[in-house]
C-alpha cells in the first residue's frame, strides 16, 4: 500500500525527497556541491548566516545545550523568562509563553482554547498548523472563502450563537500568497461578534509594519503567534496574549506540556538578537523592504500579475509538472527556488514561491523573471 502511494505521487509529480544541502551563506545555498542564489529562505533578514553575529554571541556565552525536561518540570531557565519579557514589551501584550516551533504552537493554542461546544472559523488558505490544531480540538470549525470577510460575517451571524466561546483565525502576511489580511475589518467582526481573534504572524514579524512586532501592533487582536525560526534566525516559537490566557495556555496546551523545551543557547540566541541587535534588525528590515519594493515593480514591468505586496512574491504556474520543469530550468541556471505543490497550495495552483530576504539582489530577482518568461 505505501508503495503504491509513493507512486501515486510520483505520478502527479507530488513525490517529495529532502535537498542535499552542505552549506548556506548570504544569499547563497550549496546543495549536492553546486552553489545556487538562494530565493527559498524563510531568513527574511538574513541573520542566521551572520559569522559575525554569531561570533560576537559566542565571546561571552556559556549556556547549557539541553533542557532534559518539560519546563513544567526542571525545563524552564532564567533565559526564558527574559525572552518571553522581551517578546510581550515588544507586542505591548500582558504575557507570552515560547513553544518549540510554530507548528507546535498553533497546534497547542488551538487545542487548549477551543473543546465542545465551541467554534473556529478560519481563512481557507490559513496554514496547515492552524488545519490540524482545529481538526484536534474537539470544537466544530468552519473556513471561508480567503478573504471573503462578507462571507465570514454571514457564517458569523448564522453560526455564532449556538456556541460557547468562538475563535476567528487568520495569518496576516500569508506564507504562500504573500498577500496581506484586513485585520481592522476583522476587528470589527470579532467585536460585533463576540469572538476571540487570533492572528499568526510568523511572515511579518520582524518583517512588516512600523515596527518589529508585525502587522497588528496596537490593534485589538486577542491572541498572536509568530516563530523565532524565520526572520530572528533562531529558532522556536511564541504566543502573546493576557495574562489570563497565557495563564491557560501553561495549563491546557498539550504541546507545550508535554515536549522537551528548547537549549537555552537558542533562547538566549533570540534574546540577544531582539535586544541588542536590535538596531540591525531594523536596518535589515529596511533592506528587505526596499528589495521587495524593487521586485514588485519589475513583476510590473514584465506584466507578471501576484495578489502579494510584501516579500513573499508567488508566481503561479499550475500544473505540477510544469512547475517542476520551471524549477529545474532556474537550478540549472543557479537559482534554487524548489516548486511548491499540494498538498502545500489547493490543487492547480502549484507555483514558484520566491521569498526575497535582506541579502537579495534586485538583478538577480530580474535574472530570474527573465528566465521564466523565456
Amino acid at each position: 500500500m505505501i508503495k503504491q502511494e509513493l507512486e501515486a505521487l510520483k505520478n502527479k509529480g507530488q513525490l517529495r525527497s529532502i535537498p542535499n544541502i552542505e552549506a548556506k551563506t548570504d544569499g547563497r545555498i550549496i546543495i549536492d556541491g553546486k552553489e545556487y542564489i538562494n530565493f527559498a529562505s524563510n531568513d527574511y533578514l538574513g541573520i542566521s548566516t551572520k559569522a559575525g553575529l554569531r561570533q560576537e554571541f559566542l565571546k561571552n556565552a556559556d549556556y547549557l545545550m539541553s533542557t532534559a525536561s518539560a519546563r513544567l518540570l526542571t525545563g524552564s531557565s532564567p533565559e526564558y523568562n527574559e525572552l518571553e519579557t522581551t517578546v510581550a514589551k515588544l507586542f505591548n501584550k500582558e504575557r507570552a509563553l515560547i513553544f518549540n516551533t510554530g507548528y507546535q504552537c498553533n497546534l497547542g493554542v488551538i487545542q487548549a482554547l477551543i473543546g465542545r461546544g465551541d467554534v473556529v472559523f478560519s481563512d481557507k488558505l490559513n496554514h496547515a498548523s492552524i488545519i490540524d490544531g482545529m481538526r484536534l480540538s474537539e470544537g466544530d470549525f468552519y473556513r471561508y472563502k480567503h478573504f471573503d470577510y462578507d462571507a465570514l460575517e454571514k457564517l458569523l451571524a448564522s453560526k455564532r450563537g449556538k456556541y460557547k466561546r468562538a475563535l476567528i483565525i487568520t495569518e496576516s502576511v500569508f506564507s504562500m500568497d504573500g498577500d496581506v489580511a484586513d485585520l481592522d475589518r476583522l476587528i470589527e467582526l470579532k467585536n460585533k461578534y463576540n469572538c476571540l481573534l487570533m492572528v499568526d504572524e510568523a511572515h511579518a514579524f520582524c518583517t512588516y509594519g512600523e515596527t518589529l512586532a508585525g502587522a497588528g501592533f496596537g490593534k485589538d487582536i486577542d491572541i498572536i503567534t509568530a516563530t523565532f525560526g524565520k526572520a530572528v534566525g533562531s529558532f522556536g516559537a511564541f504566543c502573546v496574549s493576557s495574562d489570563e490566557v497565557i495563564s491557560y495556555l501553561i495549563n491546557k496546551a498539550r504541546s507545550f506540556i508535554f515536549s522537551t523545551s528548547i537549549p537555552p543557547i537558542n533562547i538566549a540566541w533570540a534574546n540577544w538578537i531582539l535586544t541588542e541587535q536590535k538596531e540591525y534588525l531594523l536596518k535589515q528590515k529596511q533592506r528587505l523592504n526596499e528589495t521587495a519594493s524593487n521586485a514588485h515593480l519589475l513583476m510590473q514591468e514584465y506584466g507578471l500579475k501576484t495578489v502579494s505586496t510584501t516579500h513573499i512574491i508567488p508566481i503561479i504556474i499550475g500544473s505540477n509538472s510544469d512547475t517542476v520543469k520551471i524549477s529545474e530550468k532556474l537550478k540549472a541556471e543557479g537559482f534554487y527556488i524548489p516548486a511548491i505543490r499540494p498538498p502545500t497550495v489547493p490543487e492547480g495552483s502549484s507555483r514558484l514561491r520566491i521569498s526575497l530576504t535582506a541579502d537579495s539582489k534586485t538583478n538577480d530577482f530580474k535574472k530570474v523573471l527573465e528566465l521564466i518568461q523565456n
